[in-house]
């Protein structure tokens, strides 16, 4: 028989087991190409039961990438605190892993993604959603030794961003670019990411 009832406790498992499930496809076949029909099953529920946990495929996108945010910043605290790397090479292998996240577990939002999310959110969802995203760029310039201002957090997280987009979107959205020259150019832009950084951590060590 069917189980037709479940527990609060119960939910709450099946809950995350569709984040779990939505992240590591997300993570390595893009949300484009990842559908609810193959969370749900990979999981073992309906379709209807799905549905209960979460409206839309976007709502489950959107929760998958808060329940990653703490492990961002986890993978980002372990990589500094690592004593086999210096600073920039912390900073640079984080980087470098959220830029691949195919290959570490992280999911990544395309252009068209960010853009789908963005119309199907409320303004009030889209305004939590921009905040905690705030909260965790400024949490991981904390963790890199950097003075967290609203400046400096707004600056990193639009240069943190572009380097995704830019390595997501080569050849497919942005088919003018050289796919043949998008490592390097990812390895470019990281490398920038990373002298700012460093000349943040010099004003912050001049500062009275």
């Amino acid at each position: 028989m069917p189980k037709v009832a479940y527990s609060e406790e119960d939910r709450e498992k099946i809950r995350e087991r569709l984040i779990l499930a939505a992240l590591e496809r997300i993570s390595s076949q893009g949300i484009q190409h990842t559908t609810v029909e193959q969370i749900y099953q990979e999981v073992g529920i309906s379709r209807s039961f799905f549905y209960s946990f979460f409206p839309t495929k976007e709502d489950l996108v959107v929760e998958t990438l808060y329940f990653q945010q703490p492990r961002v910043l986890a993978l980002a605290r372990r990589l500094m605190s690592d004593p086999a790397l210096g600073w920039r090479q912390g900073i640079t292998q984080f980087l470098n892993a959220c830029c691949y996240g195919e290959k570490s577990g992280i999911a990544v939002l395309s252009i068209e993604d960010q853009q789908r999310i963005f119309r199907r959110l409320s303004p009030e969802s889209a305004r939590a959603f921009r905040e905690r995203q705030i909260r965790l760029f400024g949490s991981l310039l904390e963790c890199f030794g950097v003075n967290p201002n609203q400046r400096r957090v707004a600056l990193f997280t639009n240069l943190c961003l572009t380097v995704l987009i830019i390595r997501r979107a080569i050849p497919e959205t942005l088919p003018f670019f050289v796919p043949e020259a998008a490592d390097e150019s990812v390895a470019c832009q990281i490398r920038g990411i990373v002298d700012l950084l460093e000349g943040f951590r010099r004003e912050d060590s001049a500062a009275p």
